[in-house]
């Protein structure tokens, strides 16, 4: 288990850390992070038929493990044909009881990544919503730590690390899920090519 402490010091060195990384985007890094969101945004409403908090539920629900591109191609097909495959069984229930009409934050769990995944994508404009996936864990940690656990099913190292993104937000005036968005574009073109997973969700 990788450590991940609640000192003030620690604290400010990730906060530090996520702001350094952002500091380092280049332009096109900056506008393509901005726009990550509203991007997804846009495209869950397209696949279900203009209701964006159903498509960001699916999309939500099955974003585990999978990079983007085969994240968004399942839920399409979930939205567009109904056909439930090519994932775990707990995602796939998921999507399918999103898909039956029940509302998302009573499917996904709300307060770890998959429910602020949801979050960040239904709105983008949300000002708590972060996303804390193992990417944004090593943007703040300052360390790439490759297939170690990082613990981040327990809600408290979760919840400090997402700490962490609001308050860099803050100092730089923007919302947690742009700062998010931007370190997490930066740091995967970074690690590229690396010998280290692709960005999956």
């Amino acid at each position: 288990m990788i450590s991940v402490t609640e000192s003030e010091e620690t604290h400010e060195r990730y906060v530090r850390n996520i702001i350094a990384t952002w500091r380092s985007a280049t332009s096109d890094q900056m506008q393509r992070g901005r726009t990550w969101y509203r991007s997804a945004h846009e495209l869950a409403s397209a696949i279900a038929d203009g209701d964006a908090r159903t498509g960001a539920g699916v999309i939500a629900a099955l974003s585990a493990n999978k990079s983007w591109p085969e994240n968004t191609r399942l839920a399409r097909r979930v939205c567009e044909t109904g056909v439930l495959s090519g994932h775990f069984q707990d995602a796939l229930t998921k999507a399918a009881k999103i898909m039956a009409g029940m509302d998302p934050t009573d499917v996904l769990p709300m307060e770890r990544k998959t429910g602020m995944f949801f979050r960040a994508i239904a709105d983008p404009s949300d000002p708590e919503a972060v996303v804390i996936d193992r990417h944004a864990h090593d943007i703040a940690v300052g360390e790439i730590h490759g297939q170690q656990d990082r613990g981040l099913s327990s809600a408290r190292r979760y919840n400090l690390l997402a700490h962490c993104y609001r308050e860099a937000a803050r100092r730089l005036g923007e919302l947690p899920s742009t700062v998010q968005s931007v370190t997490w574009v930066v740091h995967t073109e970074r690690i590229a090519g690396t010998g280290t997973r692709g960005p999956r969700r």
